[in-house]
């Protein structure tokens, strides 16, 4: 099995860097050049524009015809790594093989692929039953439907279109086994395995990452696996579920580094960034904004009978949205909670960088951070371009989560790609993927107010030493000839590294 790199990774819908995958592909080549080792190709499969974004297939084996083909998610794997989403959950309650259960009930060929209430309780349910079910959204996960001529409740754990498959059936895995060997024909090299948390529904507990769940992701793992394929896990949990849920994948999302880094540099308290950074797992795909919002369960308390604190305390968490509340000048209260059709019960729904008060420095101190901490980097379409909050596609749309997910036309592209903090973000992820020492080791060191992370291979290094008291930031580096560059401006960035890339060349050319 081949590994993905260690470089950055885009994340980006098909069809808001341009009108389809062809040209999608094209920005990223042209744009984003060498800023980019890898794209998470969020789905692009039929529909992509259904209820949920595309994250309720009708058909998980195809790409949308409007978007393209599989041979252009072949075109993209010949240059960058690609990621791809496996939505085991769930499908659309558009799929042929739920619409085939509605009208045949019981005698479908499809009926055990699906979840009724009355197979995960054959004995009925007690309220302590149905209140130990963990919920990301209000209400129970359960729809009232007509399947066979009767009254059914379906499993329905975010939407009434995204209807639950019983993975533990045999046509469930068969279902979720299709779906591997397409995309690990289409060059593929990571499947982000989206809500597998929910999988696993057993009568009498949370139904939310239990023993059982762990199995059925060492189960897909090796499915994966057997075909080449690398997995993410992304589930919004304690943190302490991320680390048991790491030491069993090949990779999982740092989810708490975003409040934390959040919360250092608007307060300048360094220390939960601190420890945090003495536990986490280091086989992390490492993210400051997704298309998703900016979760705070991932830094909160435990919600189980055990009782563990959170990376922050009630009263930071608090502090911390209201914060991004305060400096986004109200946009994210609009778009988060139970405004705007919020089904998401702990994400507030902004920009990280309207998060940070479009504050350039900040800005550019976090994705210093998000970058030295050891793992993969991810970094959000919206986030490369340092997108503000888009309040007229939420307004359109009333979607909560749209205030994040902006279509960028190419004159936009070419306008935020001249601005200082782009060029010094793209300039940042260039260097994060081309310097040696990132291939080494790292050493972290940390105090109330300073975060200090050295990597170093050979006689190469690294050094970023960031003050969030004072909100000071300094990066260093040996060049490959030699020299050591610091810089504390970090808006200047693009032109340091720029005339360091020129230097490297003519340096290779006159060898």
């Amino acid at each position: 099995m081949t590994h993905v790199r260690n470089q950055v990774q885009l994340i980006t819908y098909a069809e808001r860097l341009g009108a389809d995958l062809g040209d999608t592909i094209e920005t990223v080549r042209n744009v984003f050049g060498g800023a980019c080792g890898g794209v998470h190709l969020l789905p692009f499969f039929e529909p992509f524009d259904g209820a949920d974004a595309g994250f309720d297939p009708i058909d998980h084996t195809k790409v949308d015809a409007r978007l393209g083909s599989w041979d252009d998610v072949r075109d993209l794997a010949a240059t960058h790594d690609v990621v791809v989403d496996v939505i085991v959950n769930h499908v659309s309650s558009q799929s042929g093989e739920f619409r085939d259960f509605q009208e045949h009930g019981a005698n479908s060929d499809h009926a055990d692929m699906f979840l009724t209430f009355d197979k995960v309780f054959p004995d009925g349910a007690t309220a302590r039953d149905l209140t130990a079910i963990y919920r990301p959204r209000p209400g129970l996960p359960f729809t009232l439907m007509m399947i066979g001529g009767e009254r059914r409740l379906i499993w329905t754990t975010f939407t009434a279109e995204q209807i639950d498959i019983d993975v533990a059936s045999e046509p469930g895995a068969r279902y979720l086994g299709r779906i591997l060997d397409q995309v690990a024909a289409s060059g593929v090299k990571l499947v982000r395995l989206d809500a597998v948390g929910y999988a696993v529904k057993r009568a009498g507990s949370s139904c939310f990452m239990e023993a059982a769940t762990f199995e059925f992701i060492d189960e897909f793992t090796a499915e994966a696996r057997a075909r080449g394929l690398e997995v993410l896990v992304e589930v919004h949990a304690y943190y302490r579920r991320q680390i048991e849920i790491a030491a069993r994948v090949d990779w999982v999302y740092d989810f708490a580094l975003p409040p934390l880094v959040l919360h250092a540099l608007t307060t300048g308290d360094a220390d939960p960034l601190g420890r945090w950074l003495d536990d986490r797992p280091s086989n992390a795909i490492t993210v400051l904004d997704t298309h998703d919002g900016i979760g705070v369960v991932d830094v909160g308390a435990s919600d189980g009978d055990d009782g563990g604190a959170g990376l922050l305390s009630p009263s930071q968490i608090d502090a911390l949205v209201e914060g991004i509340h305060v400096r986004t000048g109200g946009e994210s209260r609009l778009a988060t909670g139970t405004s705007s059709s919020n089904v998401d019960i702990y994400q507030v729904n902004s920009t990280f960088y309207s998060a940070l008060g479009c504050d350039d420095d900040a800005y550019l101190a976090a994705r210093c951070l998000q970058f030295f901490v050891p793992g993969i980097p991810q970094v959000y379409y919206v986030g490369a371009l340092a997108g503000a909050n888009d309040m007229d596609l939420l307004k359109r749309t009333g979607v909560g989560r749209d205030i994040n997910r902006h279509y960028f036309t190419a004159a936009e592209i070419a306008e935020r790609t001249e601005t200082p903090v782009v060029a010094s973000l793209l300039s940042l992820m260039r260097f994060r993927n081309e310097h040696p020492a990132f291939e080494g080791r790292a050493k972290i060191d940390h105090s109330a107010a300073h975060i200090a992370i050295d990597w170093w291979l050979a006689g190469h290094w690294a050094r970023l030493r960031v003050d969030t008291e004072a909100r000071r930031v300094r990066l260093s580096w040996t060049t490959s000839h030699g020299d050591v560059v610091e810089v504390e401006d970090l808006r200047t960035l693009h032109e340091t590294l720029v005339w360091e890339r020129l230097a490297a060349s003519k340096e290779q050319v006159s060898v």
